[in-house]
């Protein structure tokens, strides 16, 4: 829903509500796009924060452990392309 600002005045509560029940309300300025009213998710808790941290390091821990120390493969598959999937080479 496109609504200019200058009418957005007189029915800013009705906007937020409307907002907060998943409707995309953009006000707008001059016909053209200014602002776009959102709902403000819960914020995490620390607890939580503080576990999505530790996920998103051991992800990159264990991607780094991946890719090498050179960011390429590790040594023990530096020469997989050499082979097929039976052993023998390609």
């Amino acid at each position: 829903m496109h609504i200019p600002v200058s009418d957005a005045k007189g029915k800013l509560t009705d906007l937020v509500r409307r907002a907060e029940a998943g409707d995309e309300v953009i006000l707008t300025r001059h016909g053209h796009p200014a602002v776009r009213l959102t709902p403000v998710g819960a914020k995490p808790s620390a607890d939580e924060m503080r576990a999505r941290r530790l996920a998103a390091i051991d992800r990159a821990v264990a991607d780094a452990r991946e890719r090498g120390a050179h960011g390429g493969p590790s040594a023990a598959r530096s020469q997989d392309y050499l082979y097929g999937d039976d052993g023998l080479p390609a």
